[in-house]
């Protein structure tokens, strides 16, 4: 008996870290132990607040996101990068804290927010293509009186004329 289930156990995580490997590679396995903190920082511009981001550019960087973070300090967020715009979905699987997603055109204008509790699959997505996503502490675009249509400023708005 406990020689047929050690070796159900070991097929078992022998799949697992095939799918994991498959999905992202071995960091996969452990992309939701520890927050990233590290990844290249720029300011974005709202109207007269600054907003200190981390780019999420890579699809493992995009996927781990603010996963396991139990704070972000009030002037920061997490600007999500795609290669072109799509219908964005996010969600909050390991996300320990409250968020607002911003949906951003590529001109930086704001097409739709949209709050999301910790912990929780929901998808919320963009209302129409994107192709940036700004993560901040949920009520962050709410206590600034930004909405939808206002408009972000920063490098990455800046190519488009």
């Amino acid at each position: 008996m406990q020689y047929s289930l050690k070796n159900h156990i070991i097929r078992h995580l022998a799949s697992l870290s095939t799918v994991a490997i498959l999905l992202g590679g071995p960091a996969a396995l452990s992309a939701q132990e520890a927050p990233q903190l590290n990844l290249r920082r720029l300011t974005l511009s709202a109207g007269m607040h600054q907003i200190d981001v981390q780019l999420a550019l890579t699809g493992e960087q995009r996927q781990i996101g603010l996963m396991q973070r139990k704070e972000m300090p009030a002037h920061e967020g997490m600007l999500f990068v795609f290669d072109q715009p799509s219908t964005q979905c996010f969600w909050m699987r390991n996300t320990l804290i409250p968020l607002t997603a911003a949906f951003v055109a590529d001109d930086g204008s704001i097409v739709n927010l949209a709050d999301m509790k910790p912990l929780t699959e929901q998808s919320h997505c963009s209302s129409k293509p994107v192709r940036y996503v700004l993560e901040m502490n949920q009520g962050w675009f709410a206590k600034k009186g930004i909405k939808a249509g206002f408009r972000l400023a920063g490098a990455p708005f800046e190519q488009v004329k």
